[in-house]
C-alpha cells in the first residue's frame, strides 16, 4: 500500500500576473505597475558549438606527450 495516494487531476484555471497579484498581496497600490516587458532580442550565432568544443579538447588531450599526463605520472 502506497504512503502516499495522488489526489485525481484538479486543475485550476490559469490566472494572470494582475489576479496573482491580488491573491498575493491584496488590492494592487499605486507603488506597482505592470508592465509587458518586450521578448528578448535573438542570440548570435557561436562560431563554436559545444560538441565542437568538446571533440577539440578530446583531441587535445590525445595529442599530449606521455610525461604530461597525469595518469602515467611516476610517483
Amino acid at each position: 500500500m502506497p504512503l502516499f495516494r495522488r489526489k485525481k487531476d484538479t486543475r485550476l484555471h490559469q490566472i494572470g500576473e494582475a489576479e496573482a497579484y491580488g491573491r498575493s498581496y491584496g488590492d494592487a497600490s499605486g507603488d506597482v505597475k505592470i508592465v509587458k516587458v518586450e521578448p528578448r532580442r535573438p542570440r548570435y550565432q557561436l562560431k563554436v558549438t559545444g560538441e565542437g568544443l568538446r571533440n577539440a579538447f578530446l583531441d587535445r588531450l590525445s595529442r599530449r606527450e606521455p610525461h604530461e599526463r597525469p595518469d602515467q605520472a611516476e610517483g
